[in-house]
């Protein structure tokens, strides 16, 4: 199987940051891509500041701290991408716009042996596969957030997806980034949010009749089931647009009630009220 010693990573947010870290951090040449240039900066000035606190920690040794820095390069410009092993997408989560930008990707990466891989947590793979014209190249690859921190990765197959391109991001996952890597049909929300979002937006729901407070449905899941965090704090963490999304995604896909986003998290979405990324949510973190 063909190496990986290149990446593109596409997107400077949050996930597109934490990718790009541990991919620097095992020795790989990564190219961090976002609309603008000085977007694709301020993502590298994110990852150079959790490098550091990395170093400070004693997780990682200054000389690999610096070679990790070394071997990042930004880009506002798809263009660049186009002789990279493996393009990982990690834009906003809608469908029409990792649509068109698969198309994109698929007319500018050029080596034939090239993956495009998406971060997607729920969109099923298939359908940015069918924006190319190569589906048995393109794959799921969901890390979860902090990508530094968090052991997991989702690889999602579709139909198409060749298993010479499976074995390659299953070793990518596991061998090269140290990760644990689980396989997934390609059904919206895979296993984890499948699981999980239900349970967030059970919380929202609560909340939203006046069951309890935010506060105390999280202190009832933290002490009372020894959760690391509570379904709402949880909820703030991955961005309530995100939860959103999800679980529009999974509601399209199952028309199961429990996947719906409820009124009380459509209405905060809507206020521009998405959790810590925006400094309030279900909890203030202004101060944080």
């Amino acid at each position: 199987m063909t190496s990986i010693k290149h990446v593109g990573v596409v997107g400077a947010g949050q996930m597109g940051r934490g990718i790009t870290e541990v991919c620097a951090r095992a020795g790989l040449h990564v190219t961090l891509c976002d609309v603008t240039e000085d977007r694709a900066r301020a993502g590298l000035a994110g990852v150079a500041d959790s490098l550091l606190k990395a170093e400070k920690r004693g997780t990682i040794a200054p000389e690999d701290r610096a070679h990790a820095l070394a071997g990042i390069s930004v880009t506002g410009d798809l263009v660049r991408l186009a002789r990279a092993d493996l393009v990982i997408e990690a834009a906003v989560e809608d469908e029409q716009a990792k649509t068109a930008l698969f198309r994109q990707l698929d007319e500018i990466v050029t080596d034939p042996a090239a993956i495009l891989a998406s971060n997607t947590s729920s969109i099923p793979i298939a359908r940015l596969a069918a924006a190319t014209g190569r589906p048995e190249a393109v794959v799921g690859l969901h890390f979860f957030n902090p990508v530094p921190v968090m052991p997991l990765v989702e690889v999602i197959p579709s139909l198409q997806t060749s298993k010479t391109t499976e074995l390659r991001v299953r070793a990518f996952a596991g061998e090269i980034l140290g990760k644990k890597a689980i396989v997934t049909e390609d059904r919206a929300g895979f296993v984890v949010n499948s699981l999980l979002v239900p349970y967030l937006l059970a919380a929202v729901r609560m909340v939203g009749s006046g069951t309890a407070t935010a506060e105390d449905i999280d202190t009832g899941m933290t002490a009372g089931c020894a959760h690391p965090m509570g379904p709402l704090r949880l909820a703030d963490l991955i961005g309530l647009d995100t939860v959103a999304a999800i679980g529009e995604a999974l509601y399209e896909e199952y028309r199961e009630p429990l996947y719906a986003p409820p009124p009380l998290l459509r209405r905060m979405v809507e206020s521009g009220l998405l959790g810590r990324k925006s400094g309030q949510g279900f909890f203030n973190y202004q101060a944080a």
